[in-house]
């Protein structure tokens, strides 16, 4: 439930696996030299200076920040003989690291697509982590469990001596971060969680890169999901009909929805189909009354994303008017609830942004069976 609350009060339908051992589905592959700028995210850049250093600008940190953040990256060859000043820079790095310490959940997707999740040291939260491999890291000891985000273990983090910390916050308080940096290890924020569109939030990928000198892997990797993602939203464009989507559930007297602005309502609307709300601006949630939905949403053709409800029984009891919904009676309703990982962790929330291909293809199955009929649904599953 805290995962929930955390979820619904941060922003709409976003944020940190299957019970059973599963893999994650590669993504189509393009030509090895493959190569792009930044095309899809708009939080961050990454410039290359003539002498060689590496500028990172992380322009979004959190949602409605006024302040941005820039990093230098110098190989480890050239510090001796390239000259910095420290001071216009909010940290200066040599690389290739070969330690840190990330704190969402959403960054371990992309260590482990670069091949790098074995720099991994620490994480605030450990239980939150689905990846098989790093799960199997955390139980041999070799990512250390650092407390919780907000107040994370000062004294074995600076124990862990790690060459990086990617820090994740709602805000520039955070005292603990500051007390990383006055010790000389470097703290970068990540706001791959403030990006509205399924790409963009993909693209984050080669935010990391840099740090391990991999910029050419995060290129052919993000092009390959950019690939399957566009495929398949042209594929969806053959369908037949068009249904309508409801999403969200009540919390207390409110109804939380995605914004029609919003990263989730991209993804109904590249399914082809049509989201209730696809004519609200909010990026992040919408604050609905029961009677508002009911107006508007009792006869949606599905209903995706109920809260955290994970079978038919539980919504029913949950509140009994959900049972005036068209999708409850006709059981067209789908959860990415049921998907978690060993200790409880969301898939969805860990690995979704990394590979919005996935999530896209499970929602065409879901609208349009007959275009994608021999894909096995990953996140989204059937409530019980």
């Amino acid at each position: 439930m805290r995962i929930f609350l955390i979820f619904i009060l941060v922003v709409s339908l976003y944020g940190c696996k299957n019970s059973e051992s599963r893999n994650v589905p590669s993504p189509v592959e393009l030509p090895e030299n493959a190569k792009s700028p930044i095309a899809h995210a708009k939080g961050f850049e990454v410039h290359i200076t003539s002498d060689g250093i590496t500028v990172i600008t992380v322009k979004s940190p959190w949602p409605g920040a006024d302040q941005s953040f820039t990093y230098a990256l110098i190989p480890k060859e050239s510090i001796a003989e390239v000259s910095v000043d420290s001071s216009l820079f909010d940290a200066v790095i040599s690389v290739p690291i070969e330690s840190l310490v990330v704190t969402s959940t959403t960054h371990i997707p992309a260590l482990e697509a670069l091949g790098v999740a074995d720099h991994l040291s620490g994480f605030p939260g450990t239980d939150y982590i689905s990846s098989q491999y790093t799960r199997a890291r955390v139980a041999d000891g070799k990512v250390i469990n650092l407390g919780k985000n907000e107040m994370m273990n000062t004294e074995m983090t600076l124990r862990l001596k790690p060459d990086l910390i990617v820090g994740f916050s709602i805000s520039s308080e955070n005292k603990t971060y500051e007390t990383f940096k006055r010790s000389g290890i470097p703290v970068v924020y990540n706001g791959d969680w403030t990006e509205q569109t399924p790409l963009g939030k993909a693209e984050w990928v080669k935010f990391f890169a840099p740090f391990f000198q991999m910029e050419e892997k995060a290129e052919i990797f993000f092009d390959s999901i950019t690939e399957a993602y566009q495929h398949a939203k042209e594929l969806a464009k053959n369908a037949e009909t068009i249904p309508s989507v409801m999403s969200g559930a009540l919390y207390k007297d409110v109804w939380y929805a995605p914004g029609g602005n919003s990263w989730a309502a991209q993804f109904i609307e590249d399914a082809n189909a049509r989201y209730l709300w696809e004519d609200t601006k909010e990026t992040g949630s919408l604050s609905l009354s029961l009677e508002s939905v009911l107006a508007k949403a009792t006869n949606a053709d599905y209903w995706v994303s109920p809260s955290q409800f994970t079978s038919y029984t539980e919504l029913e009891k949950g509140n009994s008017h959900y049972l005036q919904f068209d999708p409850l009676k006709n059981k067209k309703i789908y959860t990415y609830a049921l998907s978690k990982g060993e200790t409880g962790g969301l898939i969805f929330f860990e690995i979704g942004p990394n590979r919005p291909d996935l999530i896209l293809k499970d929602l065409i199955h879901i609208f349009h069976p007959e275009v994608l009929p021999e894909h096995n649904l990953f996140f989204f599953k059937p409530l019980q």
